[in-house]
């Protein structure tokens, strides 16, 4: 879900901000293809949300792509940084015991919106936007949220695929791509294997405060 950590270091290493991003999407996808095997042979994948998001995604994120080289995205990241706190506050709101976070049947328009609107963005910045993704799966989509955190991994795996191949035209800088895959691929195994040692609450929690982290580094990143 820190995606948005690496890319100012991949940028500033790469040939060209597009290329760079183009990298920071693939080593995104890669280390996000990690987490979803492990939470496959676990049985935390929501085919269902994966049916419905992964096919919005991948047409948003080629798209986002394509565009990625011609827009200057910096208002764009200090809004979906906005977004992220908000979310992640939510989250870490105290919710009566009676009301679980999510005991509602998943919502498909709004898991097809959310597919569509977040991938196209992440195309477009150059992150596959999990930590995005898990608050609208949590916020509006519905479902489990063990669950949840699987089926966001294995979709944004489609999208960070779909955002490399609508960077491509601008570029990407392979050689960083394999080198931040191999250092971030550990980090998304041990992760997964994590998730199925919290309940639910406490995965909650720990979700709010990757999105608080997450957001506001995507501010400081749009800022400077």
């Amino acid at each position: 879900m820190l995606g948005n950590i690496r890319l100012p270091v991949l940028v500033l290493a790469a040939s060209s901000p597009a290329a760079g991003a183009g990298a920071n999407i693939g080593v995104s996808a890669l280390a996000a293809l990690a987490a979803a095997i492990t939470h496959v042979r676990a049985g935390r994948i929501d085919w269902r949300l994966v049916l419905w998001m992964a096919p919005p995604s991948i047409a948003g994120a080629l798209i986002g792509g394509l565009l990625s080289g011609a827009v200057p995205g910096d208002a764009l990241l200090i809004a979906i940084g906005v977004t992220l706190i908000l979310f992640g506050f939510d989250l870490l709101q105290p919710r009566h015991r009676s009301q679980p976070a999510l005991e509602t049947e998943p919502n498909p328009a709004a898991a097809v919106v959310s597919g569509a609107a977040i991938g196209l963005l992440g195309g477009f910045v150059g992150l596959i936007l999990g930590a995005l993704r898990i608050g609208a799966l949590l916020r509006f989509v519905g479902g489990d949220a063990f669950r949840a955190v699987g089926t966001n991994a294995l979709v944004g795996f489609f999208l960070g695929v779909a955002g490399v191949l609508g960077h491509l035209a601008n570029g990407v800088d392979w050689t960083l791509l394999g080198v931040g895959a191999g250092a971030s691929i550990p980090g998304a195994l041990l992760g997964a294997r994590f998730t199925g040692r919290l309940d639910e609450r406490q995965l909650l929690r720990a979700v709010g405060g990757v999105l608080l982290v997450a957001g506001s580094a995507m501010i400081v990143q749009g800022v400077v």
